[in-house]
């Protein structure tokens, strides 16, 4: 964990934060140290790897930080349930060590090589030969994912891309379209929790939501102890910020009010929507980071 943070520049605060990215620790294309670099390119200045349901590598992103002067957070993307529809959880400035933690990352690589295993034989059976062992080539040390099948369908010619993959087999209704038990939304949140770190609702327009159903997950992630939400994930709208901003206004009449957070959802280069420190907070929005940064507001211990 980090005990506090530099301060941001005033005219930057909003412009070189970028707190939701993924590695070859998880289904991302360039390794930490990679990612770091490009990080620094961009102008981040505060960048949280946020690999799914794996810290593995923050170890290497914080060592390539201290060389390129870029403050990393510790954080971690974790999946988690809300009766049967998948919801992602962002913990920010977690303590990686954390018992608590540990034991939701091997919960979920169980469920990650179960649901594996069966995409595999769903595949194996429709005449994909050597699915699995062709995922697992291209993940390698990272959790297996969906993306290491779509990404060994392209590499074998059965599909032109990793959308096509997903469009024909692996999306949602598809054949590898595996039900999983992952742990509740509440429970996700307190796991962060007890890491030390903070929850945050990752890319909430993603969910397919009205917004009285939004207004409502919204309400049930704060009662559940949850911090924050991803206002700007990528290149969204402006109207859409609009919307769900107004939407947090709403809920913090009936709550406590939820902080913002923002991230680029960044995986591969070649995806200018979801660019490294490409997206930025509006004006007026509270940020997270002033949970951690010095000199900015008034510093909140965590």
């Amino acid at each position: 964990m980090i005990a506090s943070l530099p301060a941001v520049a005033a005219d930057n605060l909003f412009s070189t934060v970028d707190l939701h990215c993924h590695s070859t620790a998880s289904d991302g294309i360039l390794r930490p140290a990679e990612l770091v670099s490009r990080a620094k390119l961009r102008g981040v200045t505060l960048l949280a790897l946020t690999d799914h349901d794996t810290v593995a590598g923050l170890a290497e992103a914080q060592c390539a930080a201290e060389a390129e002067n870029l403050a990393v957070l510790p954080g971690i993307e974790l999946t988690a349930s809300r009766g049967r529809r998948i919801v992602h959880i962002v913990g920010l400035n977690i303590d990686i060590e954390s018992t608590a933690l540990q034991g939701a990352i091997a919960l979920r690589e169980k469920l990650r090589i179960e649901r594996a295993l069966m995409i595999a034989e769903r595949l194996e059976k429709r005449g994909f030969v050597g699915a699995l062992a062709g995922a697992r080539a291209e993940a390698g040390d990272a959790v297996l994912g969906r993306p290491h099948f779509a990404r060994w369908m392209v590499a074998q010619g059965l599909v032109k891309n990793a959308a096509q993959a997903f469009k024909r087999y692996l999306g949602a209704g598809k054949l590898g379209d595996v039900a999983v038990a992952w742990p509740d939304m509440a429970a996700s949140i307190a796991t962060i929790e007890a890491a030390g770190g903070q929850a945050v609702l990752a890319h909430p327009l993603k969910y397919g939501l009205s917004r009285t159903q939004l207004l409502g997950l919204l309400n049930e992630f704060q009662q559940a102890g949850g911090r924050g939400v991803e206002l700007v994930c990528g290149q969204q709208k402006p109207e859409q910020t609009r919307e769900l901003n107004a939407l947090l206004q709403r809920q913090a009449a009936i709550g406590q009010p939820l902080l913002c957070s923002v991230g680029s959802d960044f995986h591969q280069p070649g995806q200018s929507w979801r660019e490294l420190g490409s997206a930025r907070l509006p004006e007026g929005a509270e940020p997270i980071w002033t949970l951690w940064q010095t000199g900015v507001g008034t510093a909140i211990g965590t």
